[in-house]
């Protein structure tokens, strides 16, 4: 081939090409001009929404402070007046007190649920403006793609003819450079929008979960109110509102409750099983985790300090866990993923004399857990639970001197439900009926303190 009809070749290709490329930043920018126009537009009402939707979270969120506040206060309330002496009048006091704190709590949760939909509105908000963003920039990828296509499908000849003088070609070298990189820009930035796109998603998903849980909450809250009220019309009712008569009703639940005890005690004392102590975990490894977000310990496990830093194992008569401080109210939570094995009340059976309403739970390392006096069961025998699920709420069930947590560690060899009949049957004498709870023989019960 003769030297010039190679170079014209070279020439036309690069003409060509420049040309196509050229012709593309001129486009580029009229339609990044005309999206982003209507974007500003778009961006500037939805700015206003989201402005006014934060806005909105910022006031509820103090307004959750200043009920929280009204909380402790209820708390401090209560505290204060559980130092009083035993009287009618003071458990009514503690009554009323609790249940303006659960009213307080309600209208918190209320507010929260308010916050939480709110977020989920502005996140769908910043979705919806994500798509459109990305729609219109897809489409005008798009549009320069179809116009450099258009272009490269012209005729050599006619792109030549086109151009005054080949001499521009190398005029427009840097306008190739320019074009690429505005691509680069444009894909990279279809790419952040989408990332963002899925993060909003996900926070959705998240702000949805966090709406179910409070909504649960608000509707454990307001049966928990339900049982405080029922629970002052039973003191009413059984004390006449005489303070003579709820003197009387006390001693009388202190004499069952002690008479009860010791009846167990004599029970559990005749159940026989061999512990390996290679089947339990090592002491001071913490493999439960506290069931309570705020730990006060009211009452150690056994008689004596030396009980609750030293053996792992109690094998004498005395406290066979810990209470924990827990107003009514408060979530109550697994210390370790489980089964459930059982739940109960024993107020039914025997009233105000036992564990009240009480868990089970099973985890499957040699161990298992008691919670007791709660006021409201949140699972069921056979349910599969996971560490820090609320398994209730703690409460003033069975014998209590004070709303609080009993928490009873013990090896799951030792432990089993009481049953009506079989080789677990147990027949209360001082309540005069089948007593459901659980059992186990003295060696069974285990120093919680060892394993938090």
């Amino acid at each position: 081939m003769p030297k010039y009809f190679r170079i014209f070749g070279t020439l036309t290709f690069l003409f060509v090409s420049v040309s196509v490329i050229s012709t593309a930043p001129a486009f580029l920018l009229a339609e990044e001009n005309t999206a982003a126009t209507e974007e500003l537009s778009s961006e500037d009402e939805a700015g206003k929404e989201v402005a006014e939707l934060k806005k909105m979270i910022a006031d509820r969120n103090a307004e959750v402070e200043g009920i929280e506040k009204e909380i402790a206060l209820y708390q401090k309330q209560i505290d204060e007046t559980g130092k009083e002496s035993d009287s009618l009048k003071k458990e009514l006091k503690i009554l009323e007190a609790e249940k303006g704190k659960l009213l307080a709590e309600i209208k918190a949760t209320e507010k929260k649920i308010s916050i939480t939909n709110t977020n989920i509105n502005n996140l769908n908000l910043g979705i919806a403006g994500k798509n459109e963003s990305i729609n219109k920039s897809l489409d005008t990828l798009g549009a320069i793609i179809k116009n450099v296509d258009s272009l490269e499908s012209k005729n050599i000849v006619e792109l030549v003819l086109a151009e005054d003088k080949i001499s521009d070609i190398w005029e427009s070298m840097d306008t190739l450079i320019s074009v690429e990189n505005a691509l680069k820009t444009h894909i990279e930035n279809v790419r952040k929008l989408k990332q963002n796109l899925e993060d909003n998603k996900k926070n959705k998903e998240a702000e949805r979960k966090k709406l179910l849980g409070f909504k649960a909450t608000l509707a454990d809250q307001k049966k928990i109110v339900e049982i405080n009220q029922s629970d002052k019309n039973t003191v009413l009712k059984e004390t006449n509102n005489k303070e003579s008569e709820y003197r009387k009703l006390l001693s009388e639940r202190l004499t069952k409750k002690n008479k009860l005890e010791r009846e167990i005690y004599e029970f559990e004392s005749k159940l026989r099983v061999d512990i390996d102590p290679a089947s339990l975990p090592p002491a001071g490894g913490r493999v439960l985790s506290w069931p309570l977000d705020f730990v006060k310990i009211t009452q150690y496990f056994g008689d004596t300090p030396f009980a609750t830093k030293n053996p792992q194992v109690y094998h004498g008569k005395g406290h066979n866990g810990i209470d924990l401080k827990a107003s009514v109210g408060t979530k109550i939570k697994a210390s370790l993923g489980g089964r459930v094995v059982g739940t109960g009340n024993t107020d039914t059976s025997c009233y105000k004399a036992s564990y009240g309403k009480w868990v089970l739970l099973e985890h499957g390392n040699g161990l298992s857990t008691i919670y007791g006096h709660l006021s409201l069961i949140k699972v069921s025998q056979g349910e599969i639970v996971s560490t820090g699920q609320v398994i209730g709420y703690s409460g003033n069930t069975g014998y209590t001197t004070g709303p609080h947590l009993h928490f009873t560690v013990l090896a799951s060899k030792a432990v089993r439900i009481s049953e009506p009949t079989g080789p677990n049957k147990y027949i209360s004498i001082t309540c005069g009926t089948y007593l459901r709870l659980p059992i186990s023989p003295q060696n069974g019960y285990l120093n919680p303190l060892s394993y938090l």
